[in-house]
């Protein structure tokens, strides 16, 4: 069960106050959905669950920005399903599907240490 980061680390990297309760549910849903994601991609490099036992060291700060901003740029997709996103005056704009700065922190996709076995 994911959990080494909380809804506050969320919220203070989004800037909201963390009296501000109203978007909690859907805040803690893509914060459990990117833990999630990043235990599975990153297992056997960290000691995610906090076991005592491990010899493998704690998320490092650059997973935790990492998969901060994760969740927070699936909170923010979710306004934009079909990958556009109106801009008023100026028209549409494409939203980007990777973000190279996030797979860079959390060495995933192009940016994976290759792996043997």
């Amino acid at each position: 069960m994911p959990g080494w980061l909380t809804l506050a680390d969320l919220k203070a990297e989004m800037d909201i106050d963390e009296s501000d309760t109203r978007d909690d549910e859907r805040l803690e849903t893509a914060l459990e959905a990117a833990e999630v994601f990043v235990e599975r991609v990153r297992r056997g490099d960290f000691n995610f669950d906090q076991d005592p036992a491990s010899d493998l060291p704690a998320p490092t700060a650059d997973v935790r920005l990492g998969t901060l901003m994760l969740a927070r740029r699936w909170n923010t997709r979710r306004r934009s399903p079909d990958g556009m996103v109106s801009m008023s005056e100026q028209g549409t704009a494409t939203v980007v599907a990777n973000d190279p700065d996030i797979a860079r922190l959390l060495r995933i996709g192009r940016h994976a240490r290759a792996r043997v076995g």
